[in-house]
């Protein structure tokens, strides 16, 4: 009886003293966040985030107020959560309160300093998730400029590789070989050779772009206004219009020879303009979620001009980029009703 008792109240105190969440190792870890169901969460200070991040990762402080209402706000339970801090402490006890309020937690044992310990790559790159009706994460890493790249399901999609204009981009360092790249039109800030090469795995990735990109690259599909298709990740994809429509500024981009696109994921519609103005076409694009539009004259839009386009579109979220040096702060204001994020594409 004795021994029944020591051994009932052993099992209990292991009960008791369980995690509610995992601690994985950083090959764990990595495979767990990156398959495609778990949203990466970066616990550390905006200082420490900028400095360098896990790639797809966003920031939210645990020790800043209201971390677990910003979660909530972000983040289903259903939604499964991928965290890390430094060296693991706050990310512990993170996860003890995430796990507690429902959610499943995987925590990165030693932290970003045993990740980098064991030669992972961090970017300084601002992210943003957003979730599928499904609860599936996607992730949008705005990298500069007019240069973004969405992951979804495991999968990469880069829109526009550049791997200069501002900081450099290592992109074979940085990501991994991607699934689909897609080029806008063939100016220095949208085609670049060098970031393509270093994406491009033959028999992985997939490469669209306008027939002069093509041209110059030579190989790829080339895709016009109009042409759609789907991914083999399931991201349908639909070839938009972009084109300059200003007297005097018709030779920057003529019609019909660029794109943009607009990208479905499950019922998540993204709209990356590419370099356009606020043409007629953008009535035809409907139910919108996130719009990327261009704000730099000549060469794109004015404020007001994308104020113009915005109202048209009617997006839930309104993300400007390739902005230049084109002063922004007053954009929200303008568009009551649809959330601007001002995020650093200049």
């Amino acid at each position: 009886m004795k021994t029944v008792l020591l051994s009932l109240f052993s099992l209990m105190t292991m009960i008791a003293c369980a995690k509610p969440y995992t601690d994985l190792s950083v090959n764990d870890f990595e495979k767990t966040a990156y398959d495609g169901s778990a949203a990466i969460v970066d616990v550390r200070t905006p200082e420490e985030y900028a400095a360098g991040h896990l790639r797809d990762a966003v920031l939210c402080d645990w020790k800043a107020e209201g971390f677990l209402p910003a979660i909530q706000a972000k983040y289903p339970t259903e939604v499964p959560l991928a965290i890390y801090c430094r060296t693991g402490r706050r990310s512990a006890e993170a996860a003890a309160a995430l796990a507690k309020a429902g959610y499943t937690v995987y925590n990165l044992q030693g932290g970003i300093e045993g990740w980098t310990a064991a030669g992972k790559p961090t970017l300084t790159y601002e992210v943003e998730t957003f979730i599928t009706e499904d609860f599936n994460p996607v992730c949008v890493t705005l990298i500069k400029h007019g240069t973004l790249a969405i992951s979804y399901q495991g999968a990469t999609v880069h829109i526009d590789p550049v791997s200069g204009l501002g900081k450099p981009t290592d992109y074979a360092k940085e990501f991994p070989k991607a699934d689909a790249i897609f080029i806008t039109h063939e100016h220095g800030d949208h085609l670049d050779k060098e970031a393509v090469a270093a994406l491009y795995e033959a028999g992985k990735t997939t490469l669209m772009a306008n027939p002069r990109s093509v041209e110059q690259l030579g190989f790829g599909t080339a895709v016009v206004n109009g042409d759609e298709g789907e991914l083999a990740c399931g991201i349908q994809y639909a070839a938009v219009p972009a084109y300059n429509c200003s007297e005097g500024h018709t030779n920057f981009h003529p019609k019909g020879r660029d794109n943009g696109y607009v990208f479905d994921i499950e019922d998540l519609r993204i709209y990356v303009a590419g370099d356009t103005e606020d043409i007629p076409e953008l009535a035809e694009i409907e139910d919108v979620d996130i719009a990327f539009l261009p704000v730099n004259q000549p060469y794109t839009m004015t404020v007001e001009q994308c104020v113009k386009a915005a109202k048209v579109l009617k997006p839930r979220i309104l993300i400007p980029y390739h902005f230049s040096n084109t002063e922004l702060s007053e954009l929200p204001e303008l568009l009551p009703g649809i959330e601007v994020l001002l995020r650093q594409m200049q």
